[in-house]
């Protein structure tokens, strides 16, 4: 109670109660008043860290340009961004690179036979030097195979043209470790040096094979080859051989591994060869 109300209820106290009443109610507004200005303990304030200015609390920039650029980047950086890029790109290589060997072990299992290869096999040849080639000799190191007949006017001399430069390219990465071979279609005519005449035109490493018509038309019906030649051709007259055009690469052990076709650019086919090489487990001769 305020010090001015208190004055004004003795004086009204004191003119109209009983000098009892009157005694008793001036006592007690005697210790309303001695309480009102007692002032009460406050409890002491916590102690708090000084807080620091709302200006020191942010990062400051040098500049307005660098405010602006750290406002329009966001939490993302340059630097970020760079890596983000690089580690999608190297995901995407191997997942690529993965899927291509995937292919290519497919391709490889599934032209392997049970105990004899669905293509290849043995056969007993002469090369252009007249030197006998067996399976045997080309195993050890990569063999691509290609089938056709030195009168062809057209597509043997373009296939073969072809079949140098896949060559070269793959000794470019792995040399020695292939051979080219070409083996005749019209052994009646390609003889060894008629061979070794035809192929020193388009590369000195190309082994020629030529035998016996037996011979020829068994190793084709091996390697699943098609050739046919024109019956009742009188002597001297010229004719064509009709037959499969296709480089066929085998293996190390003899087993066939990839047809490659006229789809396949030089140096796409060589690509395709020199990928093969690489997950080759065992030991490859070289020439």
């Amino acid at each position: 109670m305020s010090q001015p109300a208190t004055t004004a209820a003795r004086a009204l106290v004191s003119k109209n109660l009983p000098k009892a009443t009157r005694q008793q109610c001036l006592r007690f507004f005697s210790t309303a008043s001695r309480n009102a200005t007692t002032k009460r303990p406050t409890a002491a304030p916590c102690p708090s860290k000084p807080r620091q200015p709302l200006t020191q609390q942010r990062r400051t920039f040098k500049t307005v340009e660098e405010a602006k650029s750290r406002y329009r980047s966001g939490p993302f950086s340059l630097k970020a961004g760079l890596l983000f890029v690089a580690t999608g790109a190297g995901l995407m290589y191997y997942f690529e690179h993965e899927k291509e060997r995937m292919q290519r072990k497919r391709i490889a299992d599934a032209t392997k036979g049970v105990g004899k290869p669905k293509v290849g096999g043995p056969f007993e040849l002469i090369d252009q030097n007249g030197n006998k080639v067996t399976q045997e000799d080309l195993k050890g190191r990569y063999s691509l195979v290609y089938f056709g007949f030195t009168h062809c006017p057209d597509i043997c001399p373009e296939e073969l043209d072809k079949m140098a430069r896949m060559f070269d390219l793959v000794e470019e990465k792995r040399p020695g470790v292939l051979a080219p071979v070409f083996v005749t279609c019209d052994p009646a005519r390609d003889g060894p040096e008629e061979l070794k005449e035809y192929l020193n035109e388009f590369h000195p490493k190309f082994i020629g094979l030529t035998g016996t018509y037996d011979q020829i038309k068994a190793m084709c019906k091996a390697y699943r080859v098609y050739f046919s030649t024109p019956t009742n051709v009188a002597p001297g007259q010229d004719y064509l051989v009709d037959h499969s055009i296709y480089f066929y690469l085998m293996d190390p052990d003899g087993d066939f591994v990839e047809a490659l076709g006229r789809q396949h650019s030089p140096e796409q086919a060589a690509k395709i060869i020199v990928d093969h090489m690489k997950e080759w487990q065992k030991p490859i001769r070289t020439a």
